[in-house]
């Protein structure tokens, strides 16, 4: 049996509170729009840095490779970020429920800060990689707890008026990160993208300060689950090596990738046995057992793959496939942002009017996979680029809204941290796995010689075998965003 809780609502109005209301109706009452700008203006940066960092190299990574070399190993710059996040994901959504989300934001803005000032003054490209873990390790706590403390103020019937707000930021961020990023390499160092970081995390941190401390919900006996921890880094560490090496670091059916293979596939085993038998496990297993929650994450699990592999990969595809400026193919990504921003405010509004998260993913899938169908056959000009990159984005758009719905109103208001973090960590697992395979997929099939080649400027025909490797990836990517369109309509009806 948990504590007694400590009354959850600190941005509750006063309507809400008085002595005539019942606790359904006080959970249920309207939250005024003024003090929901006070929350939003807490967390919106937070989400913001969280969604940025993830994409902000995308077209900065050909001028990192140049000035740090190894474009082979580069991928790992957005890799070792999601990775970090996808480990700290679920212990945030624990940490915040037990001892206050805002605490917990706090502590991860710090962190996010630390590895910002170190990836700033990287000396190479694996000191970089690893300054790019030491900033996903606090990364991973923006989000999570950022939409744990919107589902803590706002309750389940207005969070899609709300939600669509956040979910606006979160496109804007992950898709304009390679525009910023492109336009900043042109004119200045790509090491400015983390010194801006500094100032903005510390505006963040002062914002978030303001805010009153949140509620705990610690359950007596309750721990951190340190071994469960421990193999979930070294399982997601040694299946995300083996993606990124086997291929072309060394053959599929060699020793080193069975053995790989075969050590992650018993790590993750020892953990889901030891998770299942765990009072208080890391992972947050009892809301995978509920179906609703369940199939949504695999759906942004799926979606996550097929969306961050397109934004991080397509402006290195532009650049090195087609001589594309930096600048020139971050502004290509525009329409794509675009889209999203449309796909996802229309979803708000739709689910508002309906009380049916579930619905809206299932046609924005559809629409997604066609347009990364088309990306895969069509000649790569500027205009095919960018209306199906609006479309994709279109359709992209429907999901993250949605899940965060989903998932929040079937885990209820106790367990909102834990729900954050499954969305977190269904999102950073298939973004880091998307871009990991994305990115071994396209450098096996071209030659080291051949993307050298077409880095510098070389050969037509290395550039032809690099554009071709990059076409088989899309392709790719649309058979797993059709995946996820039919994983979105396993997920049970839900009304909120």
């Amino acid at each position: 049996m948990s504590s007694p809780e400590v009354p959850d609502r600190p941005f509750a109005s006063p309507e809400s509170s008085t002595s005539s209301a019942s606790p359904g109706d006080a959970a249920d009452a309207a939250v005024p729009f003024a003090r929901f700008v006070q929350l939003f203006t807490a967390v919106m940066l937070p989400i913001f840095l969280a969604a940025v960092d993830q994409t902000l190299l995308a077209t900065a990574t050909p001028a990192i490779a140049r000035d740090l070399g190894d474009l082979r190993d580069s991928a790992w710059i957005a890799v070792g970020y999601l990775l970090a996040s996808t480990i700290m994901a679920p212990l945030y959504g624990r940490l915040g429920d037990r001892y206050g989300r805002r605490d917990a934001l706090v502590a991860a803005l710090g962190l996010f800060a630390v590895g910002s000032l170190a990836c700033a003054v990287s000396q190479g490209m694996w000191w970089l990689i690893a300054a790019r873990v030491l900033q996903g390790l606090g990364g991973g706590g923006l989000m999570v707890m950022s939409q744990a403390m919107i589902g803590e103020v706002v309750p389940p019937r207005q969070r899609p008026r709300f939600q669509a707000y956040f979910g606006i930021v979160f496109v804007l961020a992950s898709v304009t990160g390679p525009v910023a990023g492109g336009l900043v390499v042109a004119r200045f160092s790509w090491r400015w993208l983390f010194l801006a970081n500094l100032p903005l995390a510390a505006f963040a941190a002062w914002r978030v300060l303001v805010l009153p401390p949140s509620a705990k919900h610690a359950e007596p006996g309750q721990g951190h689950d340190l071994p469960g921890v421990l193999l979930f880094a070294a399982a997601a560490v040694l299946a995300l090596l083996w993606l990124t090496l086997a291929g072309h670091r060394f053959a599929w059916l060699s020793l080193p990738s069975v053995g790989m293979a075969a050590v992650a596939l018993l790590l993750g085993w020892a953990l889901l046995r030891r998770e299942r038998r765990e009072a208080h496990p890391f992972l947050p297993v009892e809301l995978l057992r509920l179906p609703a929650i369940a199939w949504t994450g695999v759906t942004v699990t799926l979606f996550a793959a097929a969306m961050f592999a397109l934004v991080f990969f397509l402006p290195v595809y532009l650049q090195i496939g087609h001589a594309t400026g930096a600048a020139h193919a971050g502004l290509l990504l525009l329409p794509l942002t675009a889209g999203l921003v449309l796909g996802s405010n229309l979803t708000g509004r739709l689910v508002a009017r309906t009380g049916r998260p579930d619905l809206p993913p299932r046609w924005g899938l559809a629409v997604a996979a066609a347009a990364l169908l088309a990306l895969g056959l069509v000649p790569a000009g500027n205009l095919a680029v960018g209306a199906l990159g609006a479309l994709a984005g279109l359709g992209f758009g429907t999901v993250m809204p949605t899940s965060q719905l989903i998932i929040q109103s079937v885990a209820g208001r106790a367990r909102l941290g834990a729900a954050a973090a499954t969305v977190s960590l269904a999102r950073s697992t298939g973004a880091s796995v998307g871009t990991a395979v994305f990115g071994a997929l396209v450098f096996g099939l071209a030659s080291t010689a051949d993307l050298q080649a077409a880095l510098h400027g070389g050969s037509a025909a290395a550039t032809a075998q690099v554009v071709h490797a990059f076409r088989i990836a899309f392709l790719c990517a649309a058979g797993l965003t059709v995946v996820a369109a039919w994983a979105s309509t396993r997920a049970p009806r839900v009304e909120i």
